[in-house]
């Protein structure tokens, strides 16, 4: 007999529009008169695990409305990467529960947990239906034209480095900051959009897509100083040299690690500040700074792109419609259409789980240190409307009096 009950939970990083597609499958669900109650996950699968529901049935629809504005995750999230034995006990759960379909809002990470639940559903012959919900600042999901909370936090890096640049122009020096990305450099990339004149910053963009050289980098900067008598750098977390290590790895010497026993390179400053006094040491330019941008761009409030709130918000409604019309498991893709439209489909779980999208090569320049048009023409319209603009005084020199021949 059917329960009418499904659960929503949100895993990893949280972002500015990750609470769009929560309350996109709680309104959704209340569509379907054959759904009774609507659970909510607290902290992820680690909520999973403990049981840690609210029911979500009882949220008033204006209070929702609130909530979906709101960035970070609503139900708490976690950095929890579940192998197969805690997928046995999440469908444990599920089953207990009386479960009947499970959504799961998140990345590369998330994707594979909701595959292998789904998996150990079908083994048990239980009508489970699992849908995976994009997410992630990192773009890096395959088979996604682009995933929800990208935009947003692309919108935070191009207006960051927009700001850096002017300040940079105000009083010249070098400039480097530090954007998120392991694999991925779409939101490092990000950077180039708040350029307006040929001569603005960033001047120099590092990707984990190509490898890093120190001696050429440092040159890369030389050339940029002599030519502008300024630079302004954006680099990615995770640069890394032929090998694959870690840049920081190379530089620092007391390394934190992650759960997953990597290379923590988020949340702290490390590689700014080895890079800057790279710089001072090597160039011997005095006026150097850095700046590592953090979990600032994950859930900058203030800072949302309405294109990437509508496309979260739907991606969850989508999610709900394929469980309940199409009766079959998956993840939901978005697909670009046009300029600038979008559709949605359903991949096999398969299809997408545990694997990394990283930047094309039409995207990045020869140099390496920039990035082509093509990626400018993807990005801008995902960063929404009404994006500040910066302006500068015209250059009308007066005629020296006293130093004619200086």
């Amino acid at each position: 007999m059917a329960s009418g009950k499904i659960l929503v939970a949100q895993g990893g990083g949280p972002t500015a529009v990750i609470n769009q597609s929560l309350v996109g499958v709680a309104m959704e669900a209340r569509r379907f008169g054959s759904i009774e109650r609507i659970y909510g996950a607290r902290h992820g699968v680690r909520g999973i695990i403990n049981e840690d529901f609210v029911d979500l049935t009882q949220e008033t629809h204006h209070n929702l409305e609130l909530v979906a504005s709101t960035p970070s995750s609503a139900l708490g999230s976690t950095r929890d990467k579940p192998d197969l034995a805690y997928c046995q006990e999440i469908f444990k759960v599920l089953r207990a529960h009386e479960i009947e379909h499970f959504f799961y809002i998140g990345g590369n990470d998330s994707s594979d947990t909701v595959r292998i639940v789904a998996e150990e559903a079908r083994k048990a012959s239980y009508a489970l239906r699992c849908l995976h919900i994009p997410k992630t600042i990192d773009n890096d999901l395959v088979g996604n034209d682009h995933t929800p909370g990208f935009p947003s936090a692309a919108r935070f890096v191009a207006q960051a480095f927009a700001g850096a640049n002017l300040d940079n122009a105000a009083l010249p020096g070098v400039y480097v900051g530090v954007v998120m990305g392991r694999h991925a450099g779409f939101l490092t990339a990000a950077s180039a959009l708040g350029k307006k004149f040929p001569d603005d910053g960033p001047h120099l963009i590092y990707l984990p897509e190509r490898t890093f050289v120190l001696d050429k980098f440092l040159a890369d900067v030389k050339a940029v100083y002599e030519r502008y008598g300024r630079c302004v750098i954006a680099v990615s977390e995770g640069i890394h040299d032929v090998n694959g290590a870690p840049i920081l790895a190379l530089l620092a010497k007391d390394l934190e690690h992650d759960a997953h026993g990597n290379v923590q390179l988020s949340g702290n400053g490390a590689l700014a500040d080895l890079l800057c006094e790279e710089i001072k040491s090597k160039l011997k330019i005095k006026r150097v700074r850095g700046d590592t941008f953090g979990y600032l761009q994950r859930s900058f409030i203030g800072c949302v792109s309405d294109v990437d709130q509508r496309e979260a918000r739907e991606v969850g409604e989508k999610a709900v419609q394929f469980a309940m019309w199409g009766n079959q498991s998956g993840s939901v893709a978005i697909k670009r259409t046009g300029f600038y439209s979008v559709d949605y489909e359903l991949l096999p779980l398969e299809a997408v789980a545990g694997k990394t999208r990283v930047m094309e090569d039409e995207f990045i320049t020869a140099s390496g240190t920039d990035v082509t048009d093509a990626f400018r023409l993807y990005l801008r319209p995902l960063l929404g409307s009404g994006l500040p603009d910066a302006f500068r005084l015209r250059h009308h020199p007066v005629a020296k009096v006293l130093n004619r021949g200086v």
